[in-house]
């Protein structure tokens, strides 16, 4: 990312954070019904936008105890405090999420602005959901106290019919993201062409 796109942003590191916590509000809370749960996706944009400074070092723990907190409301509210996932296993989240926010890390470091980054953006947009998907799901298994009669093989290949929808959501959100940022940094150069 060249500094004057990298300037852009981190102007704008808090409106970024904040609109980035309403979507998870928004998604994961089951505010509507027909939007499916941003949080993966979030990370990864948490991991790519939100360096630097205080707000950098907190931001994962501040989104997953946001996470966390939005999960215990909608829990108790809706569900009258109990939730088929809401098991022992719930701290596998963190490195899951961690995973997430990883790749977008991992993705801004590498960012360049070029035809190459959208290789880039793919690639690290599906590893880091599938690591997630896969950590939290050997989680799941091991320590929600719900599969003792199922075998890992066995379960494994239940749940492997899901991977394709984590990575469909997760890749439309990524994509609206992608496409706003874009629009931001080259309509930003095609106005004042000084800047590109």
């Amino acid at each position: 990312m060249n500094t004057e796109t990298k300037q852009i942003f981190q102007k704008s590191k808090y409106l970024i954070g904040g609109l980035l916590l309403l979507a998870m509000i928004v998604t994961r809370g089951n505010i509507t019904a027909h939007l499916q749960d941003a949080s993966w996706a979030i990370f990864f944009m948490v991991g790519f936008y939100l360096r630097g400074g205080s707000l950098g070092h907190y931001a994962f723990p501040a989104f997953f105890l946001a996470a966390f907190v939005i999960d215990l409301i909608v829990i108790d509210a809706v569900n009258g405090g109990t939730h088929y996932c809401f098991t022992p296993s719930y701290p596998f989240l963190i490195p899951s999420y961690f995973s997430m926010w990883f790749a977008g890390r991992w993705f801004a470091n590498n960012y360049q602005e070029s035809t190459l980054d959208l290789f880039k953006f793919v690639t690290a947009a599906f590893v880091g959901t599938v690591v997630c998907f896969f950590i939290s799901n050997v989680g799941f298994y091991f320590f929600a106290d719900k599969f003792e009669t199922m075998s890992i093989a066995e379960y494994a290949q239940a749940v492997a019919k899901y991977l394709p929808g984590y990575l469909k959501t997760t890749g439309i959100y990524l994509s609206f993201i992608g496409l706003v940022h874009f629009a931001i940094v080259h309509g930003r150069n095609l106005l004042n062409p000084a800047h590109s």
